[in-house]
């Protein structure tokens, strides 16, 4: 990530400087997609967290079908598209510059999960409306909002300021800035809430899956190609995220208790087996670390 501008220049240069950078573009992505925000910070109003309150509203009014509410669905999975965008085009820029290629094949780029989630923003893009797709997004943006207001935007806007050397101190020792209480406070934050945070991302996704199996189950429209692109998707999740594994880990533990009952007729038992069994054939089959010859899936540098 780029450093911030140099605080000896003006607080409008410095403005300038920062919106000319990849970054910025990034953090648009999370904050707005107007062209003149990008260049006048102050007046950015179309954010993914917006569209997201947005479409809340009209969702708990049943108005998920009106104007707004259609136009904030589609343009939070817009911002969310051009986000994961930025960043895959960043790492294939860099490793462009490095001299090193990208593996071959479709599996190796199909592991990357900014691929995966830009895929899915795409595909809820053009997908007929499912609320719960939209908060995993909005969950991810908190994070990197606060990431890139605390070591990009607030220096911009607030540059540090240098101690005064103690008595005696060395000409050519290491200045020492005053903290910034404001970043300071979002760094605790982000320490504190990101396992949590990251742990209630992987219950809303396999929640969200839930809901496209009771979609397909009524025979909704494009649900069966909804949850075959998705069990992929969350598929890949498992094998990558230790958040979604302890998840899957946990609803297993809860629904052994429910069925373990005395209470609970055999033939519940035998079925709760059979899904449990089919699950793991499943996850023995989909091992992509059997076709991409052992590589590491590459972590996410969002």
């Amino acid at each position: 990530m780029a450093p911030p501008p140099s605080g000896s220049l003006p607080l409008q240069q410095r403005l300038m400087a920062l919106a000319q950078t990849l970054q910025f573009a990034w953090f648009v992505g999370y904050v707005g997609d107007n062209l003149y925000m990008v260049l006048t910070i102050s007046r950015r109003h179309l954010t993914l967290l917006f569209c997201i309150f947005r479409y809340s509203l009209s969702y708990i009014t049943f108005n998920y079908y009106s104007r707004w509410a259609i136009f904030s669905y589609r343009t939070a999975f817009v911002s969310a598209a051009v986000t994961y965008g930025i960043v895959v085009y960043k790492a294939f820029r860099a490793r462009s510059r490095a001299g090193s290629r990208a593996p071959g094949g479709i599996l190796p780029l199909a592991a990357d999960e900014n691929v995966q989630y830009l895929a899915m923003a795409l595909v809820w893009l053009f997908a007929p409306q499912y609320p719960l797709a939209m908060l995993p997004f909005g969950v991810y943006s908190v994070f990197h909002v606060a990431t890139y207001t605390r070591t990009n935007l607030l220096p911009t806007l607030q540059p540090p300021q240098q101690v005064a050397p103690a008595a005696g101190a060395s000409p050519g020792g290491k200045p020492t800035y005053k903290p910034n209480p404001t970043a300071d406070t979002i760094g605790k934050f982000v320490k504190e809430y990101y396992d949590t945070s990251m742990g209630l991302v992987a219950v809303l996704e396999i929640l969200l899956w839930g809901r496209l199996l009771l979609s397909a189950v009524t025979f909704s429209r494009g649900s069966w190609i909804l949850i075959a692109i998705y069990t992929a998707f969350l598929r890949a999740r498992f094998a990558q995220s230790s958040f979604v594994q302890g998840s899957f880990k946990n609803l297993e533990a809860r629904i052994d208790a429910l069925v373990g009952g005395q209470s609970t007729p055999p033939a519940a038992r035998q079925v709760w087996d059979g899904v449990k069994t089919g699950a793991r054939t499943f996850h023995d089959a989909t091992d992509v670390g059997h076709y991409v010859n052992g590589a590491a899936a590459p972590k996410k540098t969002s």
